[in-house]
């Protein structure tokens, strides 16, 4: 490690205000990015920068709660560790994890606990270490260390400040965790949905994702942001699940119908999906896709700009796929949908929304 990255070591456990901002920016970097792997190496780098130490590594328990891996590991040999595990338990780290408490090792060569068989397979010479829990609610999520203070040796002093990249890197991993997980069930629950959605009526079978795919491509062409992107995404595939309540009447009652018509679907679609945060911005599109440009359309009778960007461009999809679905042959789709689109522009349809659906179709060879 470069003598310059060393300076901004403190000399005492006092914590100094230089290492203050550093917690400080590191507990920043929590709410900035779901970058695991960034984060933990910012905090692998602090702590070998703080504590004066030549490695660092973090370990965590796998999902059997039996081992520890490597999940970052300073140097240039760290690579060899990443497939290997240690029992908790056993060595100086699994140790730290079963008992969950700090331990520090100046000589490691006389300590009997030290696993040298992660020496061996990177080449690198522990001669010093430092190794902390890490927890959350209660719950072991791995360690932290560093490894061969560059002067003097760790005492316990080091520990709190080791213990506070810690924790810091114990709501990094859990955040992510936590996130990932909900994503998980959120794409799954919308599989189970689509599959509804392509029940409802005849010939919907791929309706919700071809819808999806086909008003990003157009969004993408019209230069719509991330955000506007994804919430076509959710519209495509969501904006017909209204038709899943024509037969529940409590669904119905809530909207005063006592039996439901076609036109009703967009505002059913819009009823049963208030309340989801992640599709909120999607709704506007969901509610308002058979507008017309023109001002004809329901169930608001907008016109022009005044319907939202997401809405002109999914009823634009919408009425290609209707194409699809009246049986239209594949060989004349594109043909049929380009004549249709042509035809309704400016009363149907939003002419730059129709300029871009023809942008991608030479794009994607006539298909979507």
């Amino acid at each position: 490690m470069a003598e310059q990255n060393k300076a901004a070591a403190p000399a005492s456990g006092r914590m100094n205000v230089g290492t203050a901002l550093e917690l400080f920016s590191i507990a920043g970097s929590l709410n900035s990015t779901m970058d695991l792997d960034y984060l933990l190496q910012k905090i692998g780098a602090a702590a070998e920068r703080l504590l004066d130490s030549e490695a660092s590594a973090i370990m965590l328990v796998t999902d059997d709660k039996k081992h520890l891996y490597f999940k970052v590991a300073s140097g240039e040999q760290a690579k060899a560790l990443k497939t290997m595990t240690l029992p908790i338990g056993q060595g100086i780290g699994g140790w730290v994890a079963q008992h969950r408490k700090p331990e520090v090792v100046n000589d490691c060569r006389k300590d009997p606990r030290f696993a040298g068989k992660f020496d061996k397979a990177s080449g690198f010479v522990t001669k010093s270490l430092l190794c902390v829990p890490m927890e959350f609610r209660g719950e072991l999520v791995g360690v932290v260390e560093v490894l061969n203070k560059c002067s003097g040796g760790y005492d316990q002093e080091h520990i709190g400040l080791l213990s506070s990249l810690a924790s810091l890197a114990s709501v990094a991993i859990t955040n992510t965790k936590i996130i990932a997980e909900q994503k998980n069930f959120f794409s799954h629950m919308l599989e189970l949905i689509v599959g509804v959605i392509e029940t409802a009526k005849p010939n919907m079978a791929e309706h919700p994702v071809r819808c999806a795919k086909l008003a990003c491509s157009i969004g993408r062409a019209m230069g719509v942001d991330e955000y506007e992107y994804r919430m076509l995404y959710y519209a495509g595939l969501l904006h017909d699940v209204g038709y899943i309540a024509f037969k529940n009447q409590r669904v119905l009652a809530d909207l005063g119908a006592v039996s439901p018509s076609d036109e009703m679907h967009t505002l059913l679609s819009v009823k049963m999906l208030e309340g989801i945060k992640m599709v909120e911005g999607a709704l506007p599109a969901i509610r308002h896709h058979h507008e017309r440009f023109d001002g004809l359309g329901y169930p608001g009778k907008l016109k022009g700009e005044n319907i939202p960007m997401g809405a002109r461009i999914l009823g634009l999809v919408e009425a290609m796929e209707e194409l699809r679905m009246l049986g239209v042959p594949a060989q004349e789709l594109e043909r049929g949908a380009l004549r249709e689109a042509e035809a309704g522009k400016g009363t149907r349809f939003d002419p730059a929304v129709v300029a871009a659906f023809a942008e991608v179709l030479a794009a994607q060879g006539g298909a979507w």
